[in-house]
């Protein structure tokens, strides 16, 4: 079976270099304004931050209720609408590691949620959307983005060494990382490492690890690689424990979720080069 791709519902733009801060890669959007938005987002293993600068802000709608504006969501947050129209923001997605530290929150608060900006940084949250707007270029935005959370990066406090090595050993190995073997290399019991882990990072090391898995999968079959290749390659026992990981974290079948808009902006956003490094 072969899935066919949408078009993407935004302009996208991209820095001209990678940031300069690990763990961070960032890109424009700007929507078409043929139609208004309506998309749905999917599961990721970065945590986000939306900055909004338009004449009208995006609305993000789940069962939880409903969010206009800046926003922050952490690691793997499920799946939810955007919506809206003349919308402009910088979307920068941040690798667990420093995540904390930018947003100024704990990433185990934000599993699975959206926090307004406005709610985290007070009155920083209305200067950095004036100081976006007010700026004409996308060279200039990324650049002003990129001194923001270096800023607060440096303010913010650093995940422990133990919890740096075990992500990047999950990031590195595709989600394929037996925990057993990952808490023997770090030198922690299993506990520990499961309980520092999912403080620091959001999750627990096995959730982080599925969510990685997933995350590949899904972009396989957007790629039009088989789904049994697919399965195979992310560590799946067969087709139907891939369709079942997909429904878990997505509530739609494989189909629905290649068919989403979201993917098709993916690789254009966020190409290999500038992705959030398997090392951050």
């Amino acid at each position: 079976m072969r899935f066919t791709r949408p078009e993407p519902v935004w302009d996208v733009v991209c820095p001209s270099r990678p940031s300069r801060i690990p763990g961070v890669v960032m890109a424009g959007f700007r929507d078409h304004g043929v139609n208004p938005v309506d998309q749905r987002t999917l599961p990721h293993p970065a945590a986000t931050l939306v900055l909004d600068f338009g004449a009208r802000s995006p609305i993000v709608d789940d069962s939880a209720g409903q969010w206009r504006g800046s926003l922050a969501t952490g690691l793997g947050a499920g799946t939810r609408r955007v919506r809206g129209e003349q919308i402009e923001c910088v979307q920068v997605r941040l690798s667990p590691l420093i995540a904390g530290a930018v947003l100024g929150a704990s990433l185990a608060e934000l599993t699975d949620a959206v926090v307004l900006l406005d709610d985290l940084w007070g009155r920083e949250a209305a200067r950095i959307r004036e100081r976006l707007a007010e700026t004409s270029s996308w060279t200039e935005r990324f650049a002003l983005v990129e001194a923001l959370l270096a800023r607060r990066r440096g303010a913010g406090p650093a995940p422990d060494p133990e919890v740096v090595l075990a992500w990047r050993r999950i990031r590195a190995g595709h989600g394929l990382v037996r925990i057993d073997t990952l808490a023997d290399e770090v030198g922690w019991s299993r506990k520990r490492l499961w309980s520092r882990f999912q403080a620091q990072v959001g999750l627990p090391p096995k959730r982080a690890a599925t969510l990685i898995r997933f995350d590949r999968a899904v972009h396989g079959l957007a790629a039009g690689i088989d789904p049994a290749r697919v399965a195979a390659d992310s560590g799946y026992a067969d087709q139907s424990h891939l369709h079942r990981d997909i429904v878990a974290f997505t509530g739609v079948t494989p189909t629905a979720v290649v068919g989403e808009s979201w993917l098709a902006v993916d690789d254009i956003a966020w190409p290999p080069r500038a992705d959030v490094p398997s090392t951050n």
